[in-house]
């Protein structure tokens, strides 16, 4: 359950079975067959997306903007806090996706602009328009007030956590949200110990440190929540953040066989 949830009425609704056999919403039904089709897994641990193949194929982009529009009318008030969560986490990850395919080829969601395109992008939920930049941080980071937003949602850059290969849903949220944060922290681009045992930690853990307890003590201690193995071990004893990194290349996908 989303640690801190607003008030909302429940929904009923009957699941259907995703590509990888879990059960899935089918609210996001489509949007979990376009991750299961253009999500690729890197070796190195990071998902890619194949932004390529998904602009050829017009019928799946008429599916990434119909899924979008069903929210258009789509009243809130009748979906659960998690089925909330869920619902923004996914469009805005779409809403993402669909912004990158009309800009498409480029080498980062930053091209073109002095900072970036997130009050520019749009979309309307709940007969309300709204921004990418609305999704994050007027919604999901005051509404819900859980930092395990920040592993929900994509910017389309190699230095995000990780774009799902599944949709969010409510059923599984608070286990796949954990999953997310592990993937990421135990990731070099998310902590690494550097070799004179101070901490570089993605740049993530400076931009929301507020959302990690207000310091770097704080952020630390989200950290040592989710981390495992050598890192675990390494957070054990005093450690100083002494450097952030993050890449904002387009986690791009290219097909080989293309």
């Amino acid at each position: 359950m989303i640690r801190k949830l607003i008030a909302a009425g429940a929904i009923a609704m009957t699941l259907a079975t995703g590509p990888a056999g879990a059960e899935t919403d089918p609210l996001h039904s489509d949007w979990d067959d376009l991750l299961g089709t253009y999500v690729v897994e890197g070796e190195d641990g990071v998902n890619l997306f194949n932004y390529g193949g998904l602009k050829a194929n017009f019928q799946d982009t008429a599916k990434l903007n119909a899924y979008l529009e069903q929210f258009h009318d789509l009243d809130f008030d009748t979906l659960t806090p998690d089925e909330q969560f869920a619902a923004y986490s996914n469009i805005y990850n779409a809403l993402t996706i669909q912004h990158m395919i009309g800009r498409y080829p480029v080498k980062s969601i930053r091209s073109g602009h002095l900072v970036g395109p997130w009050k520019k992008v749009f979309t309307v939920i709940d007969g309300e328009q709204v921004s990418l930049d609305d999704i994050e941080h007027a919604i999901l980071r005051v509404q819900f007030d859980d930092p395990r937003v920040h592993y929900a949602v994509n910017c389309a850059s190699y230095g995000c956590p990780n774009l799902q290969t599944e949709a969010w849903v409510a059923e599984t949220l608070d286990e796949d949200l954990d999953q997310a944060a592990r993937d990421f922290i135990n990731h070099p681009r998310g902590v690494t110990v550097r070799r004179n045992g101070s901490l570089q930690v993605s740049t993530i853990y400076k931009w929301f440190k507020e959302d990690f307890g207000g310091s770097n003590d704080g952020v630390i201690e989200h950290l040592r929540e989710y981390a495992e193995g050598d890192l675990a071990e390494a957070l054990k004893t005093d450690r100083k953040i002494r450097k952030h990194e993050y890449d904002w290349a387009l986690n791009d996908y290219k097909d080989p066989t293309s």
